[in-house]
């Protein structure tokens, strides 16, 4: 609102913004307290729920994925950019998710579709890095660096999260396209991680088997 203040001889006009305006919504809403949860349809389910332990997983890999996106800007990495964009298709994922067909309208289901054009990036992306990498002859244990290894660690959260998602699709709660860009996406992590160990020149340790004859008490 506009209010009038005198300064001297002169007169000036300012805006004051209320109280009541400017008031800082809260994070919390108490809506959650007896362990139920809305899905994006509006209907309320337990928090253990099929479809919250998927929302879940997938938010974790996200989570691990910009922790790595962080890595890889410290290390000049080229990953950054496509980490984002990961970031970014994840939440279509979650959003699909979170859409049960048994709960859907039309209006709901047309604004949450999963395009496999983001599938199809992946593929591309993986067939990029794998020509720059040498073949992969032996099994390999994480390793090869800080953005390596955090990428080993969102392979497999990205895993778990896969595995979410399956009973969803098999029981025709969500589309199938989800669970197939989780399953590239598992595939595109594991090439990362040893692009960015190819790129910083470190070694990928190789699984050899212990021969428990040979192994030593520390």
């Amino acid at each position: 609102m506009n209010q009038l203040i005198k300064f001297g001889k002169n007169i000036f006009q300012i805006h004051v913004v209320s109280r009541k305006m400017s008031k800082v919504p809260k994070i919390y809403t108490k809506t959650g307290d007896k362990g139920r949860s809305a899905t994006f349809t509006g209907e309320r389910r337990d928090k253990d729920d099929n479809i919250f332990a998927a929302l879940g997983d997938t938010d974790e890999l996200s989570s691990c994925i910009g922790l790595a996106r962080e890595y890889s800007l410290e290390d000049g990495h080229c990953l950054a950019e496509r980490l984002e964009t990961i970031q970014c298709v994840l939440q279509d994922v979650a959003s699909n998710i979170a859409t049960p067909k048994s709960s859907a309208r039309e209006a709901h289901l047309a604004r949450t579709i999963f395009s496999d054009q983001n599938t199809k990036d992946l593929e591309k992306w993986i067939d990029e890095y794998s020509e720059q990498l040498p073949p992969l002859k032996n099994f390999i244990l994480p390793s090869g660096g800080k953005t390596s290894c955090t990428l080993h660690v969102a392979r497999t959260v990205c895993r778990r999260a896969e595995r979410s998602v399956v009973p969803l699709v098999r029981d025709n709660e969500i589309d199938a396209e989800p669970a197939r860009y989780l399953n590239r996406l598992s595939d595109f992590l594991f090439t990362a991680a040893r692009i960015a160990a190819h790129t910083e020149g470190r070694e990928e340790i190789i699984y050899h088997r212990i021969n428990p004859k040979d192994s030593t008490d520390i």
